[in-house]
């Protein structure tokens, strides 16, 4: 173990060689901007992250517990091992830790340049002001719910009609084409739900900012989704979030067009959460009945808030994070343990090291109730949105849509996984789960 002159503890080049190999490079192979279909399967076969929590483990009994300093490739990184300093770096966005890093800037720009998440400064906090507006950040139930809630159900019913018309079974295709086509209706109004070559595009788009720094600019592209992405903003459909920015006032320099591709790739991993919850309640016949008992006392045709669902929901994202890593990148000199660490350091906070803590009694089971009981608010660790000023502003939105969802797709049908061993409640659920291997049979219940 050696001591830097900045106050933090730099691994020998073995231990930097292996965070590499166990916890950052299975991440990146699983694909952090678009997920890879056979890096997640072999992301689950492997149990990477349970490996990648046992190794940080072991290098924050032998280190103690860092910040853990190490260079890779000219660039200097600190691995954040406590709670503590994790919100430390979360609560001091953007600055000194700005979420616009290197990497994040080098894949982001791909398909939003002028998106918040890679902006600075004065562009940074006005972008950040009308995401929040638009989205409502704070507000469990959004000015558009009605129309929202509508949306989803009636996607959620067709999706029905098609599945148990086919074989009656739902694999992760058909949910996620359902899934993309509430989120351009939602996002970009009806005029935009059959536009699947949108979706196609920013895909691909997506794909080549796996690669981040080393991915090549796919300019052409990118122009001919945003010129198509542009043209379903400029409608402003009523009931829309592009009539809800229309209708919002920014200042010079924002884009806030620019700001709508962040909106759709954001989706995609709420669409994870959903369907892994999906596949949780069809394992856990407790929460499940939970569910089905808030299901029946609510009328699901208006907006409600459906906590113990909502909750569902974030128990997903804490066991499953759809983010693993938190980024952030200090702009100047910040100091640590007396010691200082250079602008320019990158601060890696790996979320499934905090959430599947060994010290919490619920560590890797399904426990909803934690979300409604004070147990995950009094637990600084839980991050399934992140936190601080950089935290989702889309958080309450998403977590209206996806409970939304579930509701309707569990009054009145039954989940059956075609492997449901491997979450059972009797065991510790797994520390990965593959979202594209999971299949279910759908029958009627009553």
């Amino acid at each position: 173990m050696v001591t830097t002159e900045t106050g933090a503890v730099r691994v020998s080049a073995r231990d930097a060689a292996r965070i590499a190999a166990v916890v950052v490079a299975p991440t990146l192979a699983a694909g952090v901007i678009v997920r890879r279909r056979g890096g997640m399967a072999l992301a689950e076969r492997y149990a990477v992250d349970r490996r990648a929590i046992g190794l940080l483990g072991e290098l924050r009994r032998r280190y103690g517990s860092g910040p853990l300093r190490a260079d890779v490739g000219g660039r200097h990184f600190a691995l954040v091992l406590r709670t503590d300093d994790a919100l430390r770096v979360l609560d001091a966005t953007p600055d000194p830790y700005s979420p616009a890093t290197r990497e994040k800037r080098a894949a982001l720009e791909q398909f939003q340049p002028h998106g918040v998440l890679i902006s600075r400064g004065a562009e940074r906090a006005g972008r950040r002001a009308l995401n929040e507006s638009v989205l409502e950040t704070g507000n469990q139930l959004h000015s558009l719910a009605p129309r929202l809630v509508r949306t989803v159900r009636e996607e959620a019913g067709g999706l029905l009609r098609s599945v148990t018309a086919d074989a009656g079974e739902l694999a992760w295709d058909d949910f996620a084409a359902a899934w993309d086509r509430t989120v351009r209706r939602v996002t970009l109004g009806d005029g935009a739900r059959d536009d699947t070559a949108l979706t196609a595009m920013l895909g691909r788009l997506r794909a080549t900012a796996n690669w981040s720094v080393a991915a090549p600019r796919r300019t052409g592209l990118r122009e001919r989704f945003e010129q198509r992405l542009r043209a379903h903003v400029g409608r402003a459909e009523p009931g829309s979030l592009a009539a809800a920015l229309a209708a919002t006032p920014a200042g010079p320099g924002l884009d806030p067009a620019g700001q709508v591709p962040h909106w759709l790739f954001a989706f995609d991993a709420a669409g994870i959460a959903a369907y892994r919850t999906l596949a949780l309640l069809a394992t856990h016949t407790a929460q499940e009945a939970q569910v089905r008992g808030e299901v029946a006392v609510t009328d699901l045709t208006e907006p409600h808030l459906l906590p113990y669902t909502r909750a569902c929901v974030l128990e997903s994202v804490r066991l499953w994070p759809t983010t693993p890593f938190l980024l952030r990148e200090a702009v100047r000199d910040t100091e640590w343990g007396g010691g200082t660490l250079p602008a320019g350091t990158g601060f890696l906070v790996y979320t499934p090291l905090f959430h599947r803590d060994d010290a919490l009694p619920y560590a890797d089971r399904f426990t909803p109730e934690v979300w409604l009981d004070g147990t995950a608010q009094d637990t600084a660790g839980l991050l399934p949105f992140s936190a601080g000023p950089g935290a989702c502003p889309g958080e309450d939105l998403v977590l209206l849509l996806t409970s939304t969802l579930l509701a309707a797709l569990v009054e009145r049908h039954a989940w059956l996984p075609d492997r449901p061993g491997r979450l059972r409640p009797d065991r510790p659920l797994p520390r990965t789960l593959d979202h594209f291997g999971l299949r279910f049979a759908v029958l009627p219940h009553h």
